[in-house]
């Protein structure tokens, strides 16, 4: 019984999350681009850069959400190797992502 309704909101929760991820980093760019559009397209600001890459992480935060929520659903170990290798991809993304805002955030700090 449990097993059905998982079978049954698990993908419909996955595909809501997934979503949100991509509304997240889609809003962000968007707004991004914006921003340097009416600046004059200089990008000698940082502050854009900054909160672009704070979208992305969220959106790909979601995203990752998602496949974990996946693994509800792996049936077969090549299933499972996909699943791994795309939670890994996302993981170094987002560690990366994450390594440039803070890295971004300490020269303010110091000022």
């Amino acid at each position: 019984m449990i097993e059905g309704l998982l079978a049954l909101t698990v993908p419909i929760i996955v595909h809501v999350m997934e979503a949100m991820g991509v509304f997240v980093i889609t809003l962000g760019g968007v707004k991004a681009f914006g921003k340097y559009a009416l600046k004059g397209f200089d990008f000698s600001d940082d502050n854009i850069k900054l909160e672009l890459a704070k979208a992305l992480a969220l959106g790909l935060e979601f995203k990752m959400g998602a496949e974990i929520l996946k693994t509800l659903m792996i049936r077969t170990i090549d299933e499972l190797i996909i699943l791994a290798s795309i939670v890994v991809l996302r993981f170094i993304l987002t560690f990366v992502i994450h390594w440039e805002i803070s890295s971004a955030d300490k020269p303010s700090m110091e000022e």
